[in-house]
């Protein structure tokens, strides 16, 4: 069982078009979690975690019936959040097909499962774009066929030379800051497509002339849980991991207990790990 935040309504007007994806109304318990002296918690996301317990709705639980061992659980619950948005930041909202070129700006654990997507999906150009080289070795690990570190050259332009000098077909920017997402958008090819995945500070803005949006043509979307169907997109992304085509083993950098989240966190801020598995 894979918990997930989209549990789909089936009533919204996304889902009364056929774009459950886009569900507008997802469900959450209606029954409020609690300490064991009636103090009510608020779940992150609808689902809680670092708890040893939590209290969902039925449809955020996707059932996996696939025969897998407990040592393949920690990778195949990273699937309910950042590892699912960067894989389908490619695969649903980029809509990759095979043979195109793709760049990923930016190779956290989402950059990184972005990188992973494309390389599932058929990419044969994958380039990872960070100014951390070991996120960009680990970029490579996970199927990146160039690597640039961008505090060291104009990462535009090494895209662009990377690609016949047009530019990526497709552009990830994983990051979600104005600098950043300004090279995705410059460094795509003509009628190549943006996607925006990492999440902008509340009031962050970008400056650019319109008549480039005009001219450059394709598409600029952001990607909202990859736009993921978990009911849909989970099982198919198992059968790809039990297959050998997805290496979602390499995203779980440690494993530790529920009272090592703390030191997780601290772990996690120096770039030096994608996941940190808590196992009850």
């Amino acid at each position: 069982m894979i918990l997930n935040w989209r549990a789909v309504c089936g009533e919204c007007r996304a889902c009364r078009k056929g774009e459950s994806q886009y569900c507008f109304a997802t469900h959450n318990a209606t029954q409020k979690m609690t300490l064991e002296d009636g103090t009510e918690l608020t779940p992150a996301l609808g689902i809680g975690s670092f708890a040893e317990k939590s209290l969902v709705a039925a449809g955020q639980c996707t059932k996996i019936t696939a025969d897998i061992s407990p040592e393949q659980y920690a990778a195949i619950g990273l699937l309910g959040c950042g590892v699912t948005a960067g894989l389908g930041a490619v695969l649903n909202t980029g809509a990759l097909k095979r043979g195109e070129s793709v760049a990923v700006i930016g190779c956290g654990g989402v950059g990184t499962a972005a990188i992973a997507g494309a390389q599932l999906g058929g990419a044969t150009t994958i380039i990872a774009v960070d100014i951390d080289d070991d996120k960009l070795e680990r970029a490579r690990q996970q199927g990146a066929t160039h690597t640039v570190n961008s505090a060291k050259v104009d990462p535009v332009e090494a895209i662009r030379e990377l690609t016949g000098g047009f530019g990526a077909d497709l552009v990830i920017d994983a990051v979600g800051i104005a600098p950043t997402f300004k090279q995705a958008f410059e460094a795509r090819d003509l009628a190549g497509r943006v996607v925006l995945v990492g999440v902008p500070e509340p009031g962050a803005t970008w400056d650019i002339p319109l008549d480039e949006v005009f001219g450059r043509g394709g598409s600029i979307k952001s990607a909202w849980y990859g736009d993921t169907l978990p009911s849909r997109d989970f099982p198919e992304f198992v059968d790809q991991y039990l297959l050998g085509r997805l290496d979602l083993d390499g995203f779980v950098s440690e494993r530790i207990k529920l009272e090592d989240v703390n030191d997780a966190f601290e772990t996690m801020k120096t770039g030096r790990v994608l996941r940190s598995v808590v196992e009850l």
